[in-house]
């Protein structure tokens, strides 16, 4: 059966005046309608104008390949397939074997990174991801690896291999904190496990009182005592002798004054019974607790939500990562909770904070998907000479005493 093309006429153009028709017309509305050229013969609307043609799908209709674009209920020239083909593969790009595919990302591909500087890839969760949460054992050389699909895998980062897989929880692990050789992983089944790597049956206690997802996971410098945290905004203190009790642990304390989702947590490193927690959008505190009595010492309203907190190791400060509105970084002075500084850059809440080994320098990583480097808590050079500084002036002072005597 022959097709027949549609030219459009000044009527019709009149009927529909969309922009972008009127600038693409084959028939612009400040041209009249040509005269037919047969005398006293209007033209015929359904004859066919070589000017409204699309050369294109002619073409393709005629190369045999109409078949499969009317069995998909469409006609597409081949420059638009093309064009589709390039938005697809530079714009959508997508893909089928993640869980998870992206629509857009945030930037291109990063550079490589200077020589000497390459690291080799430790592990790829692509069927079992995405990565939920890590944590370095104590000794640096081993990683513990929360996971989507609810196992916990330890990796030797020298040898770049798996160890081994700890089973126990039923969903995602998104918090996990070392004592010595027992790892402690907190889920969305709102438990938490606590597994010694070292032996084969590696379920050595399970901690129950959250009632939703437990968002954060913290031991005490001393290894004494256990702080975790959950969307249901409740903050619990556990004894290290429950991390080994099978059945049901009973908690130290259980505090609730936060007014939303408490995944910030940080251990005092002056003071062993001082725990700092953050809250969540609806909360946006900072409070400071005593863990052996459960007296909240202080609390803050920082104006946004708060999503992770470390403490100086060489200075009472302690750095708050946040979420909306600003996404920043803050430094405060403690006790007196004073701002000392406030640093921007991150776009999206920035989510966790972790602290080099000498205590000097911070990693953010946030939701913008880039981490940033901050060396927030001194310059070690500059502490350094200031050390030398003071021990001069003692040097000085311990002289003219002797020299006075």
């Amino acid at each position: 059966m022959a097709k027949v093309f549609h030219s459009p006429t000044r009527s019709d153009a009149r009927n529909d005046r969309h922009p972008l028709r009127e600038q693409f017309s084959p028939e612009p509305l400040g041209r009249k309608t040509p005269k037919s050229k047969t005398p006293g013969r209007p033209s015929d609307r359904f004859i066919t104008d070589r000017s409204a043609m699309d050369f294109n799908i002619a073409n393709y209709m005629l190369a045999g390949l109409e078949e499969n674009a009317v069995n998909n209920g469409s006609v597409h020239s081949p420059s638009k397939e093309e064009y589709k083909k390039q938005l697809a593969e530079n714009l959508l790009r997508c893909n089928n074997h993640q869980r998870q595919s992206r629509i857009l990302a945030f930037k291109s591909k990063p550079p490589p990174p200077p020589e000497g500087f390459e690291n080799s890839q430790l592990l790829t969760a692509d069927e079992d991801g995405p990565v939920t949460s890590v944590h370095w054992a104590p000794d640096g050389r081993y990683l513990a690896v929360g996971l989507n699909n609810a196992d916990v895998q330890l990796w030797d980062s020298q040898e770049l291999r798996q160890l081994r897989s700890l089973k126990g929880h039923s969903a995602r692990v998104g918090s996990l904190a070392w004592n010595g050789p027992v790892l402690s992983s907190g889920s969305r089944d709102s438990s938490i496990i606590n597994h010694d790597v070292r032996i084969r049956d590696h379920v050595i206690g399970r901690m129950e009182a959250h009632e939703q997802e437990v968002c954060g996971l913290k031991w005490s410098p001393s290894g004494h005592q256990l702080a975790s945290g959950g969307n249901d905004n409740l903050l619990y203190i556990w004894d290290a002798s429950a991390a080994s009790n099978q059945g049901p642990s009973p908690y130290l304390l259980r505090l609730d004054d936060h007014r939303a989702a408490v995944k910030a947590l940080a251990w005092c490193p002056f003071q062993s019974n001082l725990l700092a927690s953050g809250g969540g959008t609806a909360d946006r505190c900072i409070k400071f607790w005593n863990t052996h009595t459960g007296v909240c010492l202080n609390s803050i309203d920082t104006q946004s939500q708060v999503c992770a907190l470390q403490w100086s190791k060489h200075e009472r400060e302690i750095l708050s990562s946040h979420g909306f509105s600003q996404n920043q970084l803050c430094l405060w002075k403690y006790p007196s909770m004073v701002k000392l500084a406030e640093l921007t850059g991150h776009t999206s809440r920035v989510l966790h904070l972790a602290q080099s080994p000498d205590g000097y320098t911070i990693a953010s990583a946030a939701g913008d998907e880039t981490l940033r480097f901050w060396k927030v808590f001194g310059d070690p050079e500059a502490l350094k000479a200031k050390s030398r500084s003071k021990a001069k002036e003692v040097g000085s002072v311990l002289h003219s005493l002797t020299r006075i005597r």
